[in-house]
């Protein structure tokens, strides 16, 4: 049904809007080893908007900014302004602020949002589980600021734990940023039915020969004279004669 409505919409194209859950100023989970968790989102958000990019009819909005850090009001408050079709939300979760054993993915949608929000929601936890091989933690609900107060499909997916030793490895290697990045968007294309760009073609490449006349001469000698110069040049030149 969402695929649907988004497929006859007046402008034909489908809008997303990416959001790298916090900021570098605005307090988000943190590694032991003190990586940020911005630092993970935004780049997983980039590599996101790569993939989208290779999609037709794809318009894909941040709702963070690099220069800023955006305030929790103003990101849904853009993503409604725009009327986007579906708003994703990516973070990393923690377990207190000490190496431990809890780990895993999850992703989030608001408790009364429609089925269309859980439907994606599943897409983008089967994908992040399969691709990532990380324990599945499931869907789950939660009056969530991005959740709530956004009119569109909403999500929200926790990429592991920054507490989790061998996962906030992970984040920090641009493999494992690329592979959630990937994960999000093939729930999305699966659950927009989002087609791919045709590949530029390339013109087509001639395999047949090509004649070039150097010179025309009333004087059979001086045509002869000629070819043995292009010949001792290393072309393959030949007389051609022409009746009037």
């Amino acid at each position: 049904m969402i695929a649907i409505k988004a497929s006859i919409k007046g402008d034909g194209v489908m809008k997303i809007m990416l959001d790298a859950g916090h900021g570098y100023n605005t307090a988000g989970k943190r590694s032991p080893d003190g990586m940020e968790e911005y630092e993970f989102n935004r780049k997983v958000a980039l590599f996101a908007k790569d993939f989208l990019d290779s999609y037709q009819n794809i318009t894909v909005y941040f709702a963070h900014s690099d220069d800023v850090d955006v305030p929790l009001k103003q990101r849904t408050d853009s993503a409604n302004h725009l009327k986007v079709d579906a708003y994703v939300a990516i973070h990393a979760n923690a377990y207190g602020n000490k190496w431990n054993d809890a780990g895993g993915i999850e992703t989030y949608v608001y408790p009364t949002k429609p089925k269309e929000a859980v439907d994606l929601a599943q897409k983008i936890q089967k994908y992040l589980v399969m691709l990532t091989g990380l324990r599945n933690r499931g869907v789950k609900t939660a009056d969530f600021h991005v959740l709530r107060e956004t009119n569109m499909t909403a999500v929200l997916a926790e990429c592991g734990f920054m507490t989790n030793q061998k996962e906030a490895a992970l984040m920090h290697t641009e493999a494992y940023q690329k592979t959630c990045a990937e994960a999000i968007v093939k729930a999305l294309a699966e659950q927009y039915h989002l087609v791919k760009k045709q590949p530029a073609t390339a013109p087509p490449t001639s395999t047949g020969l090509y004649k070039v006349q150097i010179g025309a001469f009333k004087d059979k000698q001086n045509a002869e004279d000629l070819v043995k110069r292009l010949k001792a040049d290393g072309y393959d030149a030949v007389i051609d004669f022409v009746e009037k």
